[in-house]
């Protein structure tokens, strides 16, 4: 499987010719959805979820097909079978990936504004996006997307969701309010809570790894 970090916290994973695309938000990058044959929305905060260009999406390719929660899903009726509402438990299978559903609720940000739902992905029981939250895992996942900039996260909290799950290795998402200097300084955090076999590095966006 290829893993390619697109812009904050979206990325594209491609294996045996299916393309996969999760969280294609506002701020994922011009071409974020090029070639995608499924697509998972972990929430709907336009970070995560560019409605305008989903939805252009899946009217220019009839294949397409986009899983997320209720909430997500509905937004996107016209479209009938082709989108999916999924909830914790949930396994289903996406352009030749296996994928498992996670979790509920959006991490708190202000008591005054209210949860909304958020769905993590563990895909192929090798990399997993918690979208806005730090849902464990139940299972053990070896790639883990670490969220490490967000009204939402303090990074002590960043380094505990890495402890928690205690992957082989993690990347870097929900990156781009970071200035330059707090990207080097988050890289260098990560490599401070990271174990030595076990590295959790930030990608440039447009990095594709092998995993």
């Amino acid at each position: 499987m290829q893993l390619t970090k697109l812009g904050h916290a979206c990325v594209r994973l491609v294996k045996n010719g299916g393309t996969l695309v999760i969280d294609p938000g506002a701020w994922s990058g011009q071409g974020a959805l090029d070639g995608a044959n499924a697509v998972l929305v972990t929430h709907e905060h336009a970070d995560h979820l560019d409605a305008d260009a989903l939805r252009a999406a899946l009217s220019a390719d009839a294949g397409l097909e986009v899983w997320s929660n209720a909430s997500v899903a509905g937004q996107f009726a016209e479209f009938g079978g082709r989108v999916h509402a999924v909830a914790h438990g949930d396994t289903f299978g996406a352009a030749g990936f296996d994928v498992h559903v996670y979790g509920k609720d959006h991490a708190r940000i202000l008591p005054q504004i209210p949860p909304i739902p958020n769905t993590g992905y563990a895909v192929d029981g090798e990399v997993f996006h918690p979208g806005d939250s730090f849902t464990v895992p139940e299972d053990m996942i070896p790639t883990l997307l670490v969220p490490v900039s967000a009204p939402w996260l303090k990074f002590a909290e960043a380094a505990e969701f890495i402890a928690a799950v205690a992957p082989a290795r993690g990347f870097a998402i929900h990156d781009a309010i970071l200035s330059s200097e707090g990207t080097g300084l988050i890289s260098m955090l990560l490599a401070a809570v990271s174990k030595p076999d076990a590295p959790v590095t930030r990608l440039q966006p447009g990095t594709t790894v092998e995993l």
